[in-house]
């Protein structure tokens, strides 16, 4: 039951950081919109799926806004937390391990639900784009529900790294899965080699949640089930990690 009730509390604290967190807020919430404006205006549709620009833009950028709420927030701010003492005494309440994981890993995804919507508000009312009213809320679920994967691995990067080392290993991690998961062009533009190494990214399975729902179809068995995996390797090396920080301290 304290357990319980210290990871709520732990949630409630890291949305109430994250929500006053000014440049947090403008580079997962407006600067995914923004990108998608500039990218938008092309016409056309995009090779292999059949979707207008706009629409497959819109999801990728919803997905990156989201998988920048989760991943960026989550590295870095564990990383501090670990430096300035703050795990130490999380470590003399109730809170189990599992619970600080999960804790951390539910406050990022609900900050990332902003990022999905405003993307989704600013390409009907501005671009235009237009969807059945269950595909609207099946993107939102999907691409949220998707965003889990990503906060367990800003969690496992935050233990894993500290200090200054953090920063450097989440950006690398942030591009590299962005760009090569399809996120900022579309796999199909890529040579095949990297299109068959792409398939296997969780932000190209990330991504094709979304585009799946807007084609009026079920999301792909394979991408669900490389998104579970992902997930359960992301948590329970987070949660590994956590442990064994605590076994040094």
């Amino acid at each position: 039951m304290l357990s319980t009730f210290a990871s709520r509390g732990l949630i409630k604290l890291e949305l109430t950081r994250a929500l006053r967190n000014r440049k947090f807020l403008f580079f997962s919430v407006i600067y995914p919109s923004v990108i998608f404006l500039l990218v938008s205006n092309q016409t056309g549709t995009v090779d292999g799926t059949g979707l207008s620009i706009a629409k497959y833009v819109m999801v990728s950028m919803a997905s990156f806004g989201a998988l920048t709420a989760v991943l960026m927030g989550n590295s870095e701010r564990i990383a501090k937390e670990r430096e300035n003492g703050w795990v130490r005494q999380l470590r003399l309440t109730p809170l189990p391990g599992r619970g600080y994981v999960l804790a951390k890993t539910a406050g990022a995804a609900v900050v990332s639900l902003p990022s999905i919507v405003v993307v989704f508000i600013v390409a009907a009312v501005l671009k235009d784009v237009r969807l059945d009213a269950w595909q609207w809320l099946a993107l939102t679920g999907a691409i949220w529900a998707g965003s889990l994967v990503f906060a367990a691995l800003g969690v496992a990067i935050g233990y894993l790294a500290s200090g200054d080392a953090v920063r450097p290993i989440t950006m690398i991690v942030y591009f590299g899965l962005s760009i090569l998961g399809g996120l900022w062009f579309p796999s199909t533009t890529f040579p095949t080699w990297l299109q068959d190494i792409a398939k296997w990214l969780p932000t190209h399975a990330y991504a094709a949640l979304g585009q799946a729902i807007e084609q009026s179809q079920s999301p792909h068995a394979k991408d669900v089930t490389l998104l579970v995996v992902y997930f359960a390797l992301f948590a329970g090396g987070a949660a590994w990690l956590y442990r064994k920080d605590t076994l040094k301290a």
